[in-house]
């Protein structure tokens, strides 16, 4: 299950030469101009790109950004309609009623840990009892996090919020590779079973998940894709690894599909573009990608 939260919310085989750095230039193969892409860990602090060379640079030489999404749709209505039917449940219905006694008692004695209080509570039951069990796993992953990382992440400005905020400030272009109904399909239009299966791998390993989690930041600040690629890549031996179907939904088949839409962009304007440093590499990575299509891509130190 881990697996499958890395690759949800970080959504990396090269050299080791190429391991310890997150920035790339894309030049070569008739483009006009330079682009840039970078690997962005989604939960990072805003503050680590300080110290990273060549960001300021790269977003000066490029006319536009582009995300996984464009965040600013993300706040729309209909978004935020269509995104409470993908993560809350059907009405009657609770966490409590899918769970077994057993599991709902597994459940809420790991809330009590990582929050002081758990869905005994009226109030917690009120906020959180009526998510889905994936929508719930995501939040108890960030909560796990955020008490392991203290003051490190802000959801109102997030590592990858940042280039596309730069961008309006400078009144250039955003835009997303996929939409955010796509990605919404992607990360939670989950089997209920398996939902509950992954849910209930946390609540049983949630130690071994906050290490695993601590090694991907100290990775991600080292700038080590290589670590990072080890990291994701550990595995259980049991069905709380993520399927080789389950990966491919949401690492390989996306950089593909964001593959196809890349040159045009890059023809268009030299862009900027910001994902989930997972995506990056291996031999289905978008880095791989870019050069099998005649592109160079120089890492920027």
């Amino acid at each position: 299950m881990k697996k499958t939260f890395t690759l949800l919310f970080l959504a990396i085989t090269l050299a080791n030469s190429v391991s310890a750095q997150l920035l790339y230039k894309i030049s070569g193969n008739g483009l006009e101009k330079s682009s840039y892409i970078i690997g962005t860990h989604h939960l990072a602090n805003v503050g680590f790109l300080q110290k990273l060379d060549g960001v300021k640079t790269a977003l000066t030489e490029t006319d536009q950004v582009y995300g996984e999404v464009v965040f600013d749709d993300m706040t729309n209505a209909d978004t935020l309609q269509a995104l409470k039917a993908k993560t809350q449940l059907p009405e009657g219905q609770t966490i409590k009623t899918l769970l077994t006694p057993q599991e709902y008692k597994e459940l809420d004695g790991c809330m009590k840990n990582l929050m002081g209080t758990g869905l005994s509570n009226p109030a917690v039951m009120q906020s959180m009892g009526h998510m889905t069990p994936q929508t719930l796993l995501t939040q108890l992953e960030l909560i796990l996090f955020m008490s392991r990382h203290m003051g490190e992440f802000d959801p109102t400005a997030t590592f990858d919020q940042y280039f596309q905020t730069q961008a309006k400030h400078n009144s250039e272009p955003i835009g997303g590779l996929e939409t955010v109904a796509f990605q919404a399909h992607t990360l939670y239009d989950v089997p209920m079973k398996r939902q509950i299966e992954l849910l209930m791998c946390f609540v049983r390993n949630t130690e071994r998940d906050a290490a695993l989690m601590d090694r991907l930041t100290e990775a991600f600040y080292a700038q080590d894709l290589s670590k990072m690629e080890e990291a994701a890549n550990e595995k259980y031996g049991n069905s709380c690894d993520a399927t080789p179907e389950e990966q491919a939904a949401l690492i390989s088949r996306r950089n593909a599909a964001w593959m196809e839409k890349m040159p045009s962009i890059m023809t268009a304007r030299p862009t900027f573009f910001a994902v989930g440093a997972l995506h990056l590499v291996g031999d289905e990575g978008l880095l791989q990608l870019l050069r099998k299509a005649g592109y160079e891509v120089e890492g920027i130190k």
